[in-house]
């Protein structure tokens, strides 16, 4: 039996509108600060925290090999959660739309370096892909009581593995 795969897809704000928003300086500045020697790209992404309050992690991910096989989907339901790559490294962004509670059809995305994402409540999503190096990543997400609250993290287990290709440039 042939796994299934989905290629990857440049990260476009476009693209991942239905997932949640790309944080990026794209385009122009909203506004000059600092004396005009900073440009503010302003609200680049809508967080929501139900419960609980907004905490900033560090997360660190080993570099996977490619092509990727995809076992795990995850998704937190009472937060939204944003990933801001701390290196230049490219890194994986796979999310899937929602099937009756489970992962319905995935979505593949290539993150270049300056772009990261934000996760809305109950968006599946893969565990952090990193591609060429060990690539630690600033986190805004939910902080709960993760002992008692238990409610902002499921994971689900694909029946079948994907392959994520990412095409030769």
């Amino acid at each position: 039996m042939t796994a299934a795969s989905i290629t990857a897809a440049p990260l476009t704000a476009e693209a991942f509108r239905p997932f949640g928003d790309v944080i990026a300086p794209d385009g122009a500045p909203d506004m000059m600060i600092n004396g005009g020697r900073c440009e503010r790209f302003h609200d680049l992404a809508q967080l929501s925290f139900e419960g609980g309050r907004a905490g900033i992690s560090i997360f660190r991910s080993d570099a996977s090999p490619l092509p990727y096989v995809l076992e795990l989907m995850e998704r937190h339901p009472v937060g939204s959660q944003a990933f801001l790559p701390m290196s230049a490294s490219p890194y994986l962004v796979v999310v899937a739309t929602d099937d009756a509670g489970k992962p319905g059809a995935l979505h593949a995305f290539l993150a270049g370096p300056g772009q990261g994402v934000n996760y809305r409540a109950g968006t599946w999503h893969a565990p952090l892909i990193a591609l060429e190096a060990a690539q630690p990543f600033a986190v805004v997400d939910r902080i709960g009581d993760r002992f008692s609250d238990g409610g902002n993290l499921e994971e689900f287990s694909l029946p079948e593995p994907v392959t994520v290709v990412i095409p030769a440039a």
